[in-house]
């Protein structure tokens, strides 16, 4: 058996980005969120397209709309934010 190294047209492969700059935005935002006082966000997705972040799903009061799009504007990197974030009344 002959052991030959991993080579892609006779170069050895690269990694480009391990985690690519929108998944680093996402897992910042997400952070702040989860660690904000005043939003329950586990209900709350978060995507990065750029330098904008769509946040999308459920919290369960009004306010917590406006502070989820408070807390993701702090963040370093976040130029906009869309809100798409709706609010369902505790039972």
């Amino acid at each position: 058996m002959v052991f030959k190294h991993q080579h892609f047209h006779e170069t050895s492969p690269e990694v480009e980005a391990e985690f690519p700059p929108s998944a680093t935005l996402e897992g910042a935002v997400s952070d702040a969120l989860a660690s904000a006082g005043g939003i329950d966000a586990s209900d709350v997705a978060v995507i990065a397209s750029g330098s904008e972040i769509t946040l999308s799903g459920t919290v369960q009061l009004e306010t917590e709309v406006a502070r989820a799009e408070e807390v993701a504007l702090s963040v370093a990197g976040v130029a906009t934010v869309r809100n798409g974030l709706r609010f369902t009344r505790p039972r």
